[in-house]
């Protein structure tokens, strides 16, 4: 029986909005896949992007790892913000310097979300029309 190769992994766990994102750091070339496409395929965006790389920019480890993300919910720029905490968390995971990522703000949760509306108003806080006659 051939012994088996144990492949080393880090593990992050990132929400932004109502978006969750399980992010896998393992030691490869750079290439960074989301929900099993690529990175640069699945978000339409350049800035996007970038913002998802900053945690790896930031630490030098951008051709390091190779990055693989699962991502539910909300949109584009939630999931986005969810992949980069995945992102510095595992990082911390994997031996990278805190203070850096700290002070760089990779590490704070962004906890706004959206408002639930009220009853008797058209949105959160939107009044209807005012009518004097």
């Amino acid at each position: 029986m051939a012994a088996k190769k144990k492949t080393v992994q880090y593990y992050g766990t990132g929400r932004r909005k109502s978006s969750i994102a399980r992010v896998y750091l393992v030691p490869g070339k750079g290439e960074i896949t989301v929900n099993g496409r690529p990175v640069d395929q699945y978000m339409p965006y350049a800035t996007l992007v970038m913002d998802l790389k900053q945690p790896l920019t930031l630490t030098n480890n951008l051709d390091k790892f190779d990055v693989d993300a699962t991502v539910t919910g909300g949109g584009f720029t939630g999931q986005a913000g969810a992949i980069r905490l995945g992102i510095a968390r595992a990082l911390l995971e994997a031996g990278a310097e805190r203070s850096s990522l700290k002070v760089a703000g990779m590490l704070t949760r962004n906890s706004r979300s959206k408002e639930r509306k009220k009853y008797g108003l058209k949105a959160a806080r939107r009044a209807p029309q005012f009518s004097k006659r």
